[in-house]
C-alpha cells in the first residue's frame, strides 16, 4: 500500500500483474475504490479495503474499464456493501445488463469474471469528488475503446489505468480483433502529455513521476507495433498466456495447450498471422518465447509460472 504524495485520503494498493492496482479515496463524505482486481484475488481486495476503512462502508466503486483484471472483485464488493454505487465507462452497459461475456472479452481471452451490475455511467468531462478533490473523467481509447482515465489538476495526479505504464501500455485489444486502434493509442498519449501530470498511478506497477520518459517509452513501443502488427499480435498472445499462468501457477503442458487452442483470440491470431502451421505449433512457439524470456519453465510434463 502506498500513501501517495501525502494527499490525505488517497491510498494505492499495488497489486502486481494479475490484478490491477486498486486506488482508495476517502474523505468525510464518501469512500471510493477505483478498480477491483481479478476474481481469484477478490478476497485480498476485500481485506485491503476493510483494513483501510475499518467500520466505514465502501460507498462507490469506479471501473476505469471492464477488463477482467480491473473488475473481477466487483461482484464480491457489491454483495458485501449493499448500498455500493458502481460506475462504469459508457459503451458496454448493454453487455453488462445482458452479461454478454463474449462482448465483454471474457470468453475471447479465456478469463473469468463473476457477474456484476452497475448504477451509473462515467462520461468524458464528468467531475468526481473523491478524497476532497475534484477529478476529471477523460476518455482514453486504445487499449480498450471504452476506457477512461482520471486527472486531478491541483496536485497533477493522473490515474492512467492501462493507457500508460512506466514501460509502455496495455495490449491494444481492438487490434487483435482486426480493428484499427493504434491511432487511438497515439491520441491518448497526446492527451496525457497535454495534461502535464506530475504523478502517474498506473493500472499495473508502482506509482511514478517522469511522465516524459514514460511517454517516450510508450511511443517507441507503439511505433514498433505500427511498423510490424505481427509483433503486436505475438505480444498480445504472450500476455494472455502469461496472464493465465499467473492465475494457474502451474498446469500440465498438454492441458494448457488444449485450453489455449480453444480460446477465440488465440485462434484468431493464429489464423491471421501463422496459418501455415497448426494452432498447437503456434501456441508452443509462443510458450517457447516466454521460456526464453524467463516468464515460465517447462518441468517434465508441466508448465510452471516464474
Amino acid at each position: 500500500m502506498q500513501d501517495v504524495f501525502n494527499i490525505p485520503g488517497l491510498k494505492v494498493f499495488e497489486r502486481g500483474w494479475l490484478s490491477a492496482n486498486n486506488i482508495l479515496l476517502t474523505d468525510a463524505d464518501s469512500c471510493t475504490l477505483i478498480d477491483s482486481g481479478y476474481v481469484i484475488h477478490q478476497q485480498q481486495t476485500l481485506l485491503l479495503v476493510q483494513n483501510a476503512l475499518g467500520s466505514r462502508p465502501l460507498d462507490r466503486l469506479v471501473n476505469t474499464h471492464l477488463h477482467s483484471d480491473h473488475c473481477g472483485g466487483n461482484a464480491l464488493l457489491q454483495s458485501l456493501y449493499p448500498n455500493l454505487i458502481t460506475l462504469i465507462p459508457p459503451g458496454e452497459s448493454r453487455a453488462i445488463e445482458q452479461w454478454d461475456t463474449e462482448a465483454l472479452s471474457y470468453e475471447a481471452t479465456g478469463q473469468m469474471c463473476p457477474r456484476f451490475g452497475f448504477n451509473g455511467l462515467l462520461s468524458a468531462g464528468q467531475l468526481l469528488q473523491m478524497a476532497g478533490l475534484e477529478w476529471q473523467v477523460l476518455s482514453a481509447p486504445g487499449h480498450d475503446p471504452h476506457s477512461v482515465i482520471l486527472f486531478e489538476p491541483q496536485h497533477r495526479v493522473l490515474i492512467s489505468a492501462d493507457a500508460l505504464w512506466a514501460n509502455g501500455f496495455g495490449v491494444v485489444f481492438p487490434e487483435l480483433e482486426g480493428l484499427a486502434a493504434f491511432e487511438e493509442v497515439a491520441k491518448t498519449l497526446d492527451l496525457i502529455e497535454s495534461l502535464q501530470p506530475e504523478w502517474i498511478i498506473p493500472g499495473h506497477g508502482a506509482v511514478f513521476k517522469g511522465v516524459g520518459e514514460a511517454l517516450s517509452n510508450a511511443r517507441h513501443k507503439l511505433d514498433g507495433f505500427i511498423q510490424n502488427p505481427a509483433k503486436h499480435a505475438k505480444y498480445g498472445a504472450k500476455v494472455l498466456l502469461k496472464f493465465k499462468l499467473l492465475e494457474l501457477n502451474q498446469i500440465a503442458t498438454h492441458t494448457f495447450i488444449k485450453w489455449a487452442t480453444q480460446v477465440r483470440y488465440f485462434k484468431l491470431l493464429h489464423q491471421t498471422y501463422s496459418p501455415d502451421i497448426s494452432v498447437t505449433e503456434w501456441v508452443m512457439t509462443m510458450l517457447r518465447d516466454l521460456e526464453k524470456s524467463k516468464a515460465l519453465e517447462f518441468h517434465d510434463q508441466l508448465i510452471v509460472n516464474i
